[in-house]
């Protein structure tokens, strides 16, 4: 069993998420619940293997050797069952610049892209940022939980619609899309021959009780017109290793990525994120699995604190990801307002709903990937905050 209650000081280390504090909120104290890293010791085994390449000390340019694809293959078919083939991967320097080579790679400057939001905010810059239309597809919150809208696609497609971008899980709304979904989107997309750019990086994340079904596993037609981003960057606690996956089964988009990125010198990355990823693919499972088990149980320290104490806040209960999506509606704040009283008077930096689009008024993300004391001194901040 992994220990994940140690609280480690991460100030000074040119942290985004502790050392940007003041940048970010205003001030430097409160309890950092933003940005989507992990407060968790990188695993060891990752660690000894940065260690054990650190011997030969010189760090010239070099390549993934096939052990590390061997690695990664075989993380894939062992946590979701999908025989990946060796010539669909190609390598991204992140998911991040994945979605803005894929833009490039698929689309042209009158095309459409549709994104579901709410939904993680660098999809909208994937399409504003290299001046393409971007459509908003909103879910639907339905008594059930959060959904998508396959009427409203349908009729908000256009000749110029030329990719989708969903997350899958889907961060921040938690959930982990059933087959049948996936296939209605597949079908939908195919029969206008539109680009599906599924976001997988949390596809590791899945909570006890679900299960992840990549989009491009599902058939042939799916695979067909499928991008997979994946990374160990979330599940490792890697993310400053800016290393990533894409699988790209068909030969035509393979052709069209990799003519992007190589012509954008992106190809190559970084020894220790090439070594750090075949370490965790490796010897990962045991570590993640018990990971997972504490993660669960800081949600349900969350949905049980706020259920005896604090109504006004109402959890969604995630399926996936460590990120739980606060209902703050009953609160009765904008969102400016909400983001400035859990800053000013509770002292919990979160990220606020309505930057991740249409749908997330009212709402908060909460990054629970920490000590659970924590999470029980965010939540009694918070409780006190109320209350005050």
């Amino acid at each position: 069993m992994w220990d994940f209650s140690e609280e480690i000081n991460r100030e000074n280390s040119n942290s985004i998420k502790y050392d940007w504090r003041d940048k970010v909120f205003g001030r430097s104290d409160v309890i950092p619940m933003w940005v989507a890293d992990m407060d968790f010791r990188t695993p060891p085994f990752v660690m000894n293997a940065i260690s054990g390449r650190l011997k030969h000390e010189i760090l010239g340019y070099s390549f993934r050797p096939e052990s590390y694809f061997d690695a990664l293959i075989g993380w894939i078919v062992s946590r979701h069952g999908w025989p990946v083939e060796r010539d669909w991967v190609e390598f991204s320097p992140g998911v991040v610049p994945a979605l803005n080579i894929c833009t490039l790679a698929y689309t042209d400057h009158d095309s459409e892209i549709i994104i579901q939001p709410p939904v993680y905010t660098p999809f909208h810059g994937a399409a504003k940022d290299h001046n393409r239309r971007l459509l908003f597809n909103n879910l639907l919150e339905t008594p059930d939980g959060w959904e998508m809208d396959f009427e409203g696609l349908k009729k908000m497609i256009t000749p110029k619609t030329r990719m989708i971008i969903i997350s899958n899980p889907h961060n921040p709304v938690g959930r982990v899309w059933r087959r049948d979904e996936l296939e209605q989107l597949v079908d939908i997309c195919f029969q206008d021959g539109i680009v599906i750019l599924s976001d997988e990086i949390h596809s590791d994340l899945i909570l006890p009780g679900n299960r992840h079904i990549p989009v491009a596993s599902l058939s042939e037609k799916a695979a067909s017109i499928t991008v997979t981003c994946m990374a160990p960057s979330k599940t490792f606690n890697l993310a400053g290793l800016s290393t990533s996956s894409m699988i790209i089964p068909d030969a035509v988009l393979r052709e069209k990525y990799r003519r992007v990125l190589e012509g954008l010198h992106l190809h190559l990355g970084n020894i220790f994120g090439n070594v750090a990823s075949e370490a965790a693919y490796t010897h990962g499972h045991e570590w993640l699995n018990d990971l997972l088990l504490y993660i669960r149980g800081n949600i349900d320290t969350v949905i049980s604190y706020c259920s005896e104490h604090i109504q006004v806040i109402r959890p969604v209960d995630p399926e996936a990801t460590y990120m739980i999506w606060l209902d703050c509606r009953q609160m009765n704040m904008s969102g400016k307002d909400l983001h400035r009283f859990f800053i000013e008077k509770a002292g919990v930096g979160m990220n606020e709903g309505s930057l991740f689009g249409p749908g997330g008024e009212g709402f908060m993300r909460m990054n629970v990937a920490c000590p659970r004391s924590v999470v029980e001194k965010a939540l009694k901040q918070i409780d006190n905050a109320i209350k005050g």
